[in-house]
């Protein structure tokens, strides 16, 4: 498939398996991703089985994750790496980070594009709901991962699955190197956990109001996908009931969301 699988193994939830591939250019992981969850689909087609890349199709297990590794390298050598750092992050690192996590909630309905993906974002499963960074917690939004100078990264856990990974990965890489500064307090305050939004209608009003959201797509397409987001976030309560039923999984995930996608 003209990627190299570095590991892969059984997850946590029943039938659920982690696959890790070698870090590229930004846009061809991208279609890496793509075109892995197309032939999944279509090999377990073949097998009278379904691939599921839903951020949480069984309640009540672990859901699905789109971990995304992000590193720069300049002349061989890794701009996030710094073993003096905190964590043994650069200070370009920390500060990549850092911007991602101010406009988290602008950002959140691009990473987590579905009325589904919000049932996922629950620490209690090893999801990610915090906005903040950390190296061994597991329920921040982003993790520092404790490796060396050719894996050192900003590994950001709370992306769904089923989000465009392209808009996801434009989104991440222009926010982390142009998006707003952290306001520093003049006074120190006592930490205060920031929370993702956990359901789509909250996603979908704090995009809309993102200052920095419209700068990043435009205020135009800013609000053109706000409308398809509200569009897929009313079809699935009215149209098809409190429950999915395994036939429509196929329907409401990929031919609806093209459909809307060819909209915006």
């Amino acid at each position: 498939m003209g990627f190299a699988n570095e590991k892969d193994h059984p997850e946590v939830a029943p039938s659920q398996f982690e696959m890790n591939y070698a870090h590229s250019e930004a846009t061809v992981a991208a279609d890496q991703a793509q075109l892995y969850k197309l032939l999944s689909r279509q090999v377990a087609a073949r097998m009278e089985m379904t691939a599921s890349f839903l951020p949480k199709p069984v309640a009540g297990v672990n859901g699905n994750g789109m971990h995304t590794n992000i590193s720069f390298e300049r002349e061989g050598r890794n701009l996030f790496w710094d073993p003096a750092g905190q964590d043994q992050l650069s200070a370009s690192g920390w500060r990549f980070a850092a911007r991602i996590l101010e406009s988290a909630n602008d950002l959140c309905l691009i990473l987590n594009s579905s009325v589904n993906a919000y049932r996922r974002l629950d620490p209690a499963f090893e999801a990610p709901n915090q906005i903040r960074a950390s190296a061994i917690d597991r329920g921040a939004m982003i993790r520092i991962p404790l490796f060396n100078e050719r894996s050192a990264r900003v590994e950001v856990r709370s992306i769904g699955p089923d989000a465009n990974p392209y808009l996801a990965i434009y989104a991440l890489l222009r926010t982390g190197l142009e998006g707003p500064e952290p306001v520093e307090e003049s006074e120190p305050k006592r930490p205060r956990t920031r929370f993702l939004p956990d359901n789509i209608y909250d996603a979908i009003r704090l995009f809309k109001a993102g200052k920095w959201a419209a700068e990043l797509l435009g205020e135009e397409l800013q609000g053109r996908y706000a409308e398809v987001k509200m569009t897929q976030a009313e079809r699935s309560p009215k149209a098809l009931g409190t429950r999915v039923k395994t036939g429509e999984i196929q329907f409401h995930h990929e031919v609806t969301n093209q459909y809307l996608w060819s909209k915006f």
